[in-house]
């Protein structure tokens, strides 16, 4: 059973006003994750990608074609609930999604709502705080915290609710360096340790290296669907749709043009050394 898949999905925004007039944000989306997967979708700013992110769990749902999730279509409104705590969603300010004073008290307020019993509450707080390394915090407030803490707070808020999918829309994008690689390294863990299918949305190319796939959306439309290694090493094609690579690619893609006998899909740091290292 596929975690979520879609199916020739369309999408128009209607302008305000009149329902004639409409702006075409997705355009025969077919896409498929996989349980356990780990998936970056890439795209410029108004390429669709953040549109797409909020179909996966129906805070939107098509204009034509399916979005399923484990079996439920996302046009059921009978299913919401269902899909929902299926797949949380995670966004990019975490102080939109922080709702109480004290940490710990926001990470319950999910499962509270739920209707979860007070015991197995508490038991999930503790749990997911220590899941992302926030269990010292507990009694803090969120003020206090710095950005890359407050969003690994807001993540473990969506953990707390047992989902099976977790999507991340652009969860790093305010975040200094540090916060970036605090939050990375969780999304990593809940992907390796958790077995939580992942669906991250970035224009970070450097958060995207590890992933299983990297799909990348222009114009409303999928243009590539491939592991890292083979996206990334389309540099041209990449830069005539407005998107970089990573830096160390990009340097390889650079000494290759200059002669240089290395390889185009190097991906880290650590690759680029071993190669410039095997030169004579």
């Amino acid at each position: 059973m596929e975690m979520i898949k879609a199916i020739d999905v369309n999408f128009n925004y209607k302008k305000e006003f009149d329902d004639e007039d409409k702006t075409t944000a997705l355009n025969g989306i077919n896409l498929t994750i996989k349980p356990g997967e780990f998936v970056v979708i890439i795209g410029h700013n108004g390429s669709g990608k953040s549109t797409l992110a909020k179909h996966f769990n129906a805070i939107l749902v098509p204009s034509s074609g399916d979005v399923i999730v484990k079996n439920m279509n996302t046009k059921d409104a009978s299913l919401i609930w269902d899909i929902r705590k299926s797949v949380g969603m995670v966004f990019q300010n975490p102080d939109n999604q922080i709702v109480a004073t004290i940490v710990e008290e926001d990470v319950a307020f999910g499962p509270e709502n739920l209707g979860v019993e007070p015991a197995e509450i508490r038991k999930r707080v503790d749990e997911v705080l220590e899941t992302v390394e926030m269990l010292e915090y507990a009694k803090h407030g969120p003020h206090l915290l710095s950005g890359g803490q407050k969003q690994r707070v807001a993540i473990a808020g969506v953990l707390a609710m047992k989902p099976s999918c977790i999507v991340l829309d652009e969860p790093t994008a305010m975040l200094d360096p540090s916060g970036r690689r605090e939050v990375i390294n969780t999304i990593k863990k809940l992907n390796k340790e958790e077995k939580i299918t992942i669906i991250l949305i970035t224009h970070f190319m450097e958060e995207a290296v590890d992933a299983d796939r990297v799909v990348i959306v222009s114009d409303g439309k999928i243009v590539m669907d491939d592991s890292p290694r083979e996206v990334f090493k389309k540099v041209k094609e990449l830069k005539s749709l407005g998107l970089d690579v990573p830096q160390v690619t990009q340097l390889a893609f650079e000494l290759k043009n200059e002669g240089i006998d290395i390889k185009d899909n190097i991906l880290t740091i650590e690759e680029m050394v071993d190669a410039l290292c095997r030169l004579k």
